[in-house]
């Protein structure tokens, strides 16, 4: 009845993860313990039951030092449980070693697992939510069953049982028959109840009378008679514990509810009223309150944490941050100086972040935790209050940074505490921060080391030391903070209280190692040790940077950049530096590294740029540590003077970034070797790569980015008469030919004013061609200039093109190649290609060919395939063709400028050299076209039509309009056209693709059979209605299903969609699939074999559906009737296993959107939808094709300042554009402590990923990428249990 009514929730808020986060270069420790100096428990997914009960155990003293008196020869050694026959007593050992590290381990949370282990359970028992009440009961009994035959067998019994005598009294003859009852927890009433006392009055007290209809039979009177029943508390235990009945069933309504309502209970209660006996003293009465478990949420889900009384006062109890300010009246001065504090503290962001930080144990808070905690302490966001007056919150830490810095690779801050100066020996920062405020767990070792007779005893702190252990958390409370759980969804579950009469020696007060076996504090010592080593360690490796440190006597200046002084990279040096080190410590360093430096030395940020390298910002404050100076790993620094270089000032900032320009001079043919010997690249002939222009060559100079083009010119060593040009980039529109066709080139000429503009006022960058021309270049015919346009023509040696005769041979590759020849005609961009033609045949003496013999000249691509043939009727220049590439001669005719060279083929889409050619006039119709086609391969008929290819060369569209002409299609040269038997389809008719929607979880279910169905049969068959192949597609994204290809279907585009599923059910393979009426069916549209949208809209035609011919269809058989509206979307949501990186098999969600599209909706509908919480979810959007998630949070888009209204925060607009089909994931934060959604098929597939990116890199193909595994499955809920040996 309340299956899943112990599923957690979360109590916190969901922070955002910091995208700048550096990952960790190695396992973080665990952290120490709190300010608390008590240790949490680590929720396995859902064991917080378990947690909160196994605290309660561990601060009752007398259960804890009975549990640590049993011995290994009671209990046995746990080396010793795999051995056969060895008596080994697991249970009582693991829940002695959990006690220990809980009390002496100096870590923040301690695991559960071995003793979960010990119990029987697997890994997905962790998982699931059980009732504490029930373990209570189930613990203790394997708790005594584990210990028969020990010193502790009576444990359980001596501490926690108790008796009730149940009396019914003869109202006739006054007969009294009584029977005992055994109990080690008592249950009470909440419903109708208000308070423990009137729940015990009801059950000890109150009287049931037998009578009227309901008489009892009295033994001595043998009849039905009137009377009277009661019972009495009998023997009181050590322990009383009561099970308050929280949950109900409404029998009317037939469902489950919590009671809420108010329902009291003392701090210390009196049992006498309700005892048998009453004649003792009251001390053997009265209970004090000590633990509660309190039960969050509702009857669907929930949360366990406890309140908790430190009775040996082993924890710090500190005043709660809501409790500690001052009081009005009797204030002494120092209560007024911190009144006055606080009220600074609400003004001041600086004091409260700085009161945040040194309240949390490690002195540091994580960045991306910082604003939460921020608006916890001041009910108010940093945006909200401080922003406009301080800005954003990471430069207001930046601009303080003499009071914070940030450590762990920069995810945490912290408060630098004494900040050391040059003169003094500056340690690291986070050292002097333990060094000033020892953290709890500094204290605790000076503790330990401290001989008990010279420890002080503290004061009792007001509060009692009561504390709240929230698995992993624990906080410190007061005991007016119960009374808060007295009613609501968060209220009392379970009560603990221990008679006042039991006392604890004042040994034990403030002294964990009390009655801990020795062997255990040895334990608990090498374990201290080993994590204080992985803690030193770890803070190591995450604050250590590689720097790159550049000496100045290895650099130069030239043209105002920094270049090497030699290509030896004797200049640069790799240094290892820990970032909470200061300036002072690291120039100090370097000093002794290098001996012979003299005068000053000044380190400044530099990045290595295309031009050369660049100074930005010196390091002048020599207190600040690297981080909080913004040094990280990989920086570049530059060690010099700080004024100049090799005698040369340099100038430091943005703005004077160096530019790298391609320098570009004309040059005469003899110049060349000379300019080869130089290291001057020419552009001569190399016609393979992107020139600047044939005649030209050009080399890469670096400038000062703040330097004017004048000052540019004078480095040049140019004189004033010079010109300088940009090359003149046209747009992707306009004619090209004349660059390309002719051998010439376009540059704009700088006007004299730009003579005084910088590189950043003429946007020049790096890469960027600067032409530079004395005057009496114009007096050649390479250079002309029309205004302030220089045309650079070709140069006579660069006037040519290489025809290589290709021949059409029978005697394989290598006569082909044999035959092939090769030779260089001359030629200008105003030849004609046919005069190009004929100087090619003459010179390959092919005019000895068969008369009559066809040539035609063809360009090749850079995947070597041919192109079609050009036209000769056209030059050079006007057919595109460049100067100094090479053309090859095949037979064949040439088309006219009037014509199209066509690529045909019948039936299919064509294969790799079995298309045909064809010469058609521009003016011919589709019919025309057909005609001349079928006579070319000898087929004659009418039932034939043309269709074209579509972009990944399969067949496509029909042309449909037989009269239009090519030309009017748009049809071009080198196109390939389909000859596609049968006729055109009606206008208006849509030929569509049909596949089935196959779940492959509903047939491993029928995987018993031994035979298929006939729809099975014909399912899993090789032929389908037209013919084709049947073809199967596995979903990815996790989905168990995959996609069948069933038949295609012909209809109009005026039908509707009701229309098609009719037509779709009469396919011969879904002639056995059954389904009543057509809305048991979905109707989905694919794009790349992936499920993209749902058709919605009975009545809504396939035209305003916008389907079109060709469009891939799925259907999808549903076992309810559904009719989706237009902002309704159909979502596949998964929730996240706790503890795993896994998921639960994903269930439909349809998403009502068409009132409130935001987060909130959205996940308002997931929480209904499970039952949780809203604020305990967690939500992310999956993209399958990246194998990443989206993570879903509530945001405010950007909206101008004239509006005062905000656009609504659409989840179906940008960033998410959440869809029919889309992935989302869910994260019970309440369970589930991992916000990483990312599971380990995923990262399989991004590593897929980027082995093919690195594959296509380097040329290869790209390897196969697998599925994506399913996800695991939901086990059957199984009752709680706990194994235990035989030890009798």
């Amino acid at each position: 009845m309340f299956g899943n009514l112990f599923e957690e929730e979360d109590e916190g808020f969901a922070s955002t993860s910091a995208k700048t986060r550096t990952a960790k270069r190695c396992e973080e420790p665990p952290p120490p313990r709190g300010r608390s100096n008590l240790c949490g428990i680590k929720n396995q997914g859902g064991t917080c039951y378990l947690n909160s009960l196994l605290q309660t155990l561990l601060f009752t003293p007398e259960f804890r030092e009975e549990l640590f008196n049993l011995g290994p020869e009671e209990l046995g050694y746990l080396e010793d449980k795999d051995k056969p026959g060895a008596k080994v007593r697991v249970i009582p050992l693991e829940l002695q070693r959990l006690f220990a590290r809980l009390l002496l381990v100096d870590q923040q949370s301690a695991s559960t697992t071995d003793l979960t282990d010990s119990f029987g359970w697997n890994s997905s028992e962790g998982t699931n939510q059980h009732d504490v009440q029930e373990l209570n009961r189930i613990l203790f009994s394997a708790l005594e069953h584990s210990l028969v035959g020990t010193s502790g067998s009576t444990l359980i019994q001596r501490l926690y049982h108790g008796t009730i005598v149940n009396s019914i009294v003869c109202k006739e003859c006054g007969n009294v028959s009584q029977r005992k009852e055994d109990f080690l927890d008592l249950t009470v009433c909440v419903c109708g109840v208000s308070s423990l006392e009137e729940a015990l009055w009801n059950m000890f007290v109150e009287e049931e009378l037998f009578e009227g209809n309901n008489l009892y039979r009295c033994a001595q009177c043998s009849r039905l008679v009137t009377a009277a029943k009661s019972a009495k508390l009998k023997q009181l235990p050590p322990f009383m514990t009561m099970s308050l009945l929280r949950f109900s069933f409404d029998f009317a309504k037939c469902e489950r509810y919590k009671e809420t309502g108010r329902y009291g209970f003392p701090l210390t209660i009196n049992l006498r009223p309700f005892c048998e006996q009453t004649d003792a003293d009251d001390s053997d009465f009265t209970y004090e309150l000590f633990s509660v478990i309190i039960h969050k949420g509702g009857c669907y889900g929930g949360h366990y944490h406890v309140y908790i009384k430190d009775i040996d006062e082993l924890g710090l109890w500190e005043p709660p941050e809501e409790d500690s300010k001052p009081k009005t009246q009797k204030k002494t001065k120092e209560e007024v100086k911190e009144s006055s504090q606080q009220k600074l503290q609400e003004d001041n962001p600086l004091s409260i972040i700085t009161a945040i930080i040194a309240q949390e144990s490690s002195k540091s808070v994580l960045l991306d935790q910082l604003g939460q905690k921020l608006m916890d302490k001041t009910g108010s966001s940093w945006s909200k209050s401080f922003r406009k007056h301080y800005g954003p919150i990471g430069k207001f830490l930046q601009s303080h940074n003499d009071i914070f810095i940030l450590v762990s690779n920069g995810t945490r801050v912290g408060l630098k505490a004494n900040p050391p100066s040059p003169v003094t020996d500056a340690s690291a920062p986070s050292e002097q921060t333990m060094t000033s405020e020892p953290s709890a767990a500094s204290d605790r070792a000076a503790s330990d080391l401290q001989p008990e007779g010279n420890k002080k005893p503290k004061p009792k702190p007001e509060g009692s030391h009561w504390f709240d252990l929230n698995d992993s958390t624990v906080t410190s409370i007061r005991e007016s903070d119960i009374e808060k759980q007295f009613q609501g969804k968060e209220s009392a579950y379970m009560l603990f209280y221990r008679k006042t009469q039991l006392h604890r020696p004042s040994e034990a007060l403030s002294n964990p190692h009390y009655q801990v076996p020795s062997q255990f504090i040895q334990m608990a010592q090498d374990e201290n040790q080993r994590l204080q080593q992985m803690r030193e360690e770890f803070d190591a490796t995450n604050n250590t940077v590689e720097l790159h440190l550049h000496l100045a006597p290895f650099y130069k200046m030239l043209d105002g950049v920094l270049q090497p002084v030699s290509k030896e990279p004797s200049g640069s040096i790799n240094l290892s530096f820990d970032c909470r080190k200061t300036i002072g410590d690291l120039r100090i360093t370097i000093y002794h590294m290098q001996e012979l430096w003299e005068g000053d030395m000044a380190l400044t940020v530099a990045k290595s740029l295309p031009a050369g390298l660049h100074l930005y910002n010196t390091l002048t404050d020599d207190s600040v540590s690297l981080y909080s100076a913004g040094i990280h790993t990989n920086t570049d620094l530059f060690v010099w003077n700080g004024k100049e270089v090799c005698g040369v000032p340099v100038q430091t900032g943005a703005e004077w970034e160096p530019v790298l320009l391609t320098v570009v001079r004309p040059f005469l043919s003899e110049d060349v070797e000379e300019e080869a010997q130089n290291g001057v690249k020419c552009e001569t002939n190399n016609s393979g790569s992107e020139n600047v222009g044939a005649g030209l060559k050009r080399e890469a100079r670096g400038f000062a980015g703040g330097a004017t083009l004048g000052e540019v010119r004078e480095a040049l060593g140019e004189p004033r008469e010079s010109l300088l040009c940009q090359e003149h980039k046209r747009g992707k529109g306009e004619d090209q030919r004349t660059g390309e066709g002719g051998g010439a080139s376009g540059w704009r000429v700088f006007p004299p004013d730009d003579m005084q503009r910088t590189f950043k006022e003429l946007s020049l960058k790096d890469g960027d061609a600067l032409l530079v021309l004395e005057p009496d270049s114009f007096d050649s015919s390479v250079f002309t200039r029309n205004g302030n346009v220089v045309t650079v023509a070709t140069p006579s040696d660069c006037r040519w093109l290489q025809v290589e005769f290709q021949p059409q041979t029978k005697g394989g590759e290598e006569k082909q190649e044999e035959q092939r020849k090769k030779v260089k005609v001359p030629a200008t961009g105003n030849m004609l290609l046919w005069e190009v033609k004929q100087r090619a045949i003459e010179e390959l003496q092919l005019q000895e060919q068969p008369s009559g013999a066809q040539y035609c000249l063809r360009q090749v691509d850079c995947s070597g395939k041919l192109l079609p043939p050009v036209c000769e009727e056209l030059s050079v220049r006007d057919a595109g063709v460049r100067l100094m590439t090479t053309l090859t001669l095949c037979p064949g005719n040439a088309p006219k400028e009037s014509q199209l060279f066509l690529h045909f083929t019948v039936g299919s889409a064509p294969s790799t050299g079995m298309e045909m050619d064809i010469i058609v006039e521009k003016t011919f119709t589709v019919k025309e076209c057909l005609k001349a086609m079928l006579d070319a391969v000898g087929l004659d008929g009418t039932s034939w039509h043309l269709r074209r290819l579509d972009w990944c060369e399969e067949v496509g569209e029909p042309l449909m309009n037989e009269d239009a002409s090519l030309s009017e299609l748009m049809i071009s040269s080198g196109e390939t056209l389909v000859v596609t038997e049968g006729l055109l389809p009606p206008k208006g008719f849509l030929k569509l693709s049909v596949w089935l929607y196959v779940d492959m979880r509903g047939m491993e279910t029928d995987c018993s059979h031994t035979e298929n169905s006939p729809a099975e049969q014909k399912m899993q068959g090789a032929e389908t209605t037209d013919g084709s192949c049947a073809q199967s597609i596995s979903l990815s994204g996790g989905n168990m299903a995959k996609l069948q290809n069933v038949g295609k279907v012909e209809i109009s585009d005026d039908a509707t969609l009701e229309d098609l599923k009719t037509q779709v059910l009469t396919l011969p393979t879904l002639q056995d699939v059954c389904v009543p009426i057509t809305s048991f069916l979905r109707v989905w549209q694919m794009e790349g074999g992936q499920l993209t949208r749902i058709l919605r809209g009975q009545e809504v035609t396939l035209r305003k559906l916008k389907l079109t011919s060709g469009t891939d269809l799925c259907v999808q058989g549903l076992l309810k009737e559904e009719d989706l509206g237009p902002k309704q979307v159909l979502l596949k949501i998964k929730m996240g296993v706790p503890g795993e990186r896994s998921y639960y098999p994903p269930e439909e969600l349809v998403w009502d959107a068409s009132h409130d599209s935001t987060p909130r909706s959205l996940r308002t509908s997931l929480a209904a939808h499970y039952g949780l919480s809203p604020d305990s979810l967690l939500l992310a959007k999956h993209q399958p094709e990246k194998h990443t998630w989206e993570e879903i949070s509530s945001w405010t888009q950007q909206v101008s300042k004239k509006k005062k209204k905000k656009k609504p925060e659409s989840l179906l607009g940008p960033p998410f554009h959440l869809r029919d089909g889309d992935v989302i994931g869910i994260k019970n934060l309440l369970i589930d402590n991992n916000r990483d959604f990312i599971t380990a098929e995923d990262q399989q597939g991004q590593q897929r990923l980027r082995e093919q990116a690195e594959q296509r890199r380097k040329g290869e193909q790209a390897a196969a990428s697998n599925g994506a595994g399913k996800t695991k499955s939901r086990k059957l809920e199984v009752p709680l249990s706990i194994s235990v040996g035989v030890f009798r």
